[in-house]
């Protein structure tokens, strides 16, 4: 931190091209296919990718049959990867698959939580799940943008977006799949956004252009159409490309795996995360649906107005219902007390497994979209942890209880 209160902060994003994000979108794909046919079904599908060759792997459990090989081919044809020389050919690489079964121990669990097979369940309670793990998920939210997402992940998501539009549409063709971007907001002493302090993009692209050809289109098409003119100065730092050449990337430039990008996905450094990824897993597991669902809280209640900034902490047991514990930070920002904001979220929020996937209707396959550019904050997709229809109760219960 500066001497006058300012700081930096940086946060970055990959294009659907990167390696890991291949693997994401192959895993959410094959998840939202057997979905499809299949919604009670158990999914952990981890995919692993290199030059020309994909391995799926994992444990599913499901009644219904998807062609995995189908499924990783059509992902990458939808990214780009249609040509040997991009190291990963749709149509003529190795896909090798090695699924088992969820093991019957975990499933015990999941299928019957502990306070149902102790008789601590009323009748409406009964359809209750156990978690399919143990384990620690968080949820933020702030108002630093209409999405109420920190600035830094919400452009450095934007621009990594407009890249593989650019690329796609034809704009600038001689970019390639994978690509990387960085973004680093000043913030002054008051914690809000001044300006943007540096920003990075390195882009996969054909070997015959110049470093002075990338630099004047990417600035032009991609970093000119996404960051607002107020946010950028003289003192501005601009890098793209730095190491002067990225001919060779992909699959080919380095091995990609599902859940490697788990800060990516989430809120770009800014808030604290448990660790567990959430591509290719079904909503049993609190990893993945737990993370939503603490998202979901934190953000109405900042659009509630009852802090500029909240983070969510669940925590549950393997085969357990009720999270062994719910914790609310607002970082000194709320405008009522934390207990009060402990007691709205544990009246307002069913945060037992099947709860979440009733309340944020879960079995369905939407998985997919989520596997590049964010789990949250996008506009651009109708996701049920990213609307804010309990605010306004929680506005009208939380100055209520304050005023008695």
């Amino acid at each position: 931190m500066e001497a006058n209160g300012r700081r930096l902060f940086t946060s970055e994003s990959v294009t659907e091209g990167h390696p890991d994000k291949i693997c994401d979108q192959i895993s959410d794909a094959i998840l939202d296919d057997i979905l499809t046919k299949d919604p009670n079904a158990r999914v952990a599908c981890e995919t692993v990718v290199n030059t020309g060759m994909i391995l799926v792997t994992g444990e599913i459990t499901t009644t219904t049959y998807v062609d995995i090989s189908k499924v990783a081919r059509d992902t990458l044809k939808k990214i780009g990867y249609t040509r040997a020389k991009f190291g990963l050919d749709a149509d003529t690489c190795a896909v090798m698959t090695a699924i088992d079964e969820q093991s019957p121990d975990i499933a015990q669990g999941v299928d019957t939580a502990l306070e149902s097979r102790e008789g601590r369940m009323s009748e409406a309670e009964m359809e209750a799940i156990g978690a399919g793990d143990q384990g620690l998920m968080f949820g933020y939210a702030d108002n630093e943008t209409e999405e109420y997402m920190p600035l830094p992940i919400y452009l450095a998501h934007q621009l990594a977006r407009r890249l593989s539009t650019v690329r796609k549409e034809g704009i600038v063709p001689f970019l390639r799949p994978d690509g990387k971007t960085q973004v680093t907001i000043e913030y002054d002493k008051h914690d809000r956004p001044l300006r943007v302090d540096t920003i990075v993009i390195s882009t996969q692209h054909q070997p015959d252009v110049t470093i002075v050809e990338i630099e004047k289109e990417i600035q032009a098409h991609v970093i000119s159409a996404v960051v607002p003119e107020h946010l950028i100065d003289k003192e501005t730092k601009v890098l793209i490309n730095p190491t002067g050449r990225f001919v060779i990337g992909g699959p080919q430039g380095d091995a990609g795996l599902t859940g490697r990008k788990i800060i990516v996905d989430t809120y770009g450094g800014i808030a604290r995360h448990g660790g567990g990824a959430f591509s290719g897993k079904d909503a049993t597991k609190v990893d993945r649906s737990a993370s939503y669902a603490a998202r979901y809280v934190a953000k109405n209640i900042v659009a509630a107005g009852l802090a500029k900034k909240c983070e969510v902490q669940l925590a549950y047991a393997i085969g357990v219902a009720r999270p062994v514990s719910i914790s609310v930070d607002t970082f000194g920002t709320a405008k009522v007390k934390e207990s009060l904001l402990l007691q709205l979220v544990e009246k307002h929020f069913d945060l037992r497994p099947a709860g979440i996937i009733r309340m944020l209707d879960l079995r369905r396959p939407i998985f997919e979209q989520t596997a590049v550019y964010g789990h949250f904050g996008r506009p651009d997709i109708d996701l049920p942890w990213e609307r804010t229809d309990k605010a306004a109760l929680l506005n009208e219960d939380a100055f209520a209880a304050e005023t008695k």
